[in-house]
């Protein structure tokens, strides 16, 4: 399989550019006031702290929260110990990196903790600020290996996936209108998007034949009005925005106003230098796309061509 082709690689940087913004997010626990405002004031600049004075108050967190890089929890709590509020923890949010901040030697609970990796790191109270600081800073490197060979593997699986069944509709569908009304279902699915177009080229030209899968209930196909759409066609690139607001050419073109899109990119689908069909992914938020997404795109693409060459 060719690599990802350079407008697609520029698509990739935009989109990674949107999210390392972010602050990493980490959940502080501790039935202790007062170590929950030093914990806050501890790691505020490097991290989003989220602060709770329970294990039980922990959980609701991140049940609305959602995963975080570091949980650091304090072990000796009312209602529930750290070694428990974090094994609740761990089947939900596996990549979270846990640390616990004992007084005690509570070590029966910790060496199990430690040993069934519910526990990353113990530290006994009072801890060394410094001390601190280091092992939070090697359980955020550590979250984002953890993140990365996650992200790899549920790519490959991810690519694995739509190549079989793109093949399986290539079998067994009756007719073009058929597979296209299937693989823009599929692409939709995997993508999550809000619209999914796949239409054929005729002479360079958008055909009626096509597949549409659609969030928004029914709407128009407006690829033919599209500027996106009629660049693809004439360069035989990739075409994309990543927010249509910010987008002096688009901002003003009336179905992305009426239809509350904000993202779209235009794969075209070629063979041999024939532009086959154009794929059109659209979504109504800015920068939907997560940037490891976009080598499946490519690969799928490719065989996207072969399989819809094999209609002619």
């Amino acid at each position: 399989m060719e690599a990802i082709p350079q407008q697609l690689d520029s698509i990739r940087i935009q989109l990674m550019s949107l999210t390392r913004k972010k602050k990493p997010k980490m959940l502080v626990v501790d039935d202790e006031p007062d170590n929950l405002d030093l914990l806050y004031r501890t790691f505020r600049r490097d991290f989003s702290v989220l602060k709770a004075e329970s294990g039980i108050q922990a959980l609701e967190i991140l049940a609305l929260e959602g995963e975080v890089a570091v949980i650091i929890s304090d072990q000796r709590m009312p209602e529930m110990k750290g070694t428990e509020f974090l094994r609740k923890t761990l089947p939900q949010f596996p990549n979270t990196v846990r640390i616990i901040l004992t007084g005690f030697t509570d070590i029966e609970d910790l060496v199990e903790a430690i040993n069934s990796g519910q526990v990353y790191k113990y530290i006994t109270k009072p801890w060394d600020p410094c001390e601190l600081k280091g092992v939070v800073q090697k359980a955020a490197q550590t979250y984002e290996v953890l993140n990365q060979r996650t992200e790899y593997l549920e790519k490959s699986q991810t690519q694995l996936d739509l190549l079989n069944t793109v093949v399986d509709v290539s079998q067994k569908s009756g007719s073009i209108e058929e597979a296209l009304a299937e693989i823009t279902s599929i692409y939709s699915e995997t993508f999550s998007t809000d619209l999914c177009i796949l239409q054929l080229i005729e002479d360079n030209s958008l055909s009626s034949i096509q597949g549409l899968s659609s969030q928004l209930g029914k709407v128009d196909n407006w690829l033919a009005n599209d500027p996106l759409a009629m660049e693809a066609i004439a360069s035989g690139n990739v075409q994309s925005v990543m927010n249509v607001s910010e987008d002096t050419k688009l901002s003003d073109v009336s179905h992305y106003q009426t239809s509350g899109i904000n993202a779209h990119i235009v794969i075209p689908i070629s063979h041999r230098q024939k532009l086959l069909a154009l794929m059109s992914l659209q979504w109504q938020q800015p920068s939907t796309l997560r940037p490891e997404e976009l080598s499946t795109i490519n690969v799928s693409a490719q065989l996207l061509a072969l399989t819809l060459y094999s209609f002619e």
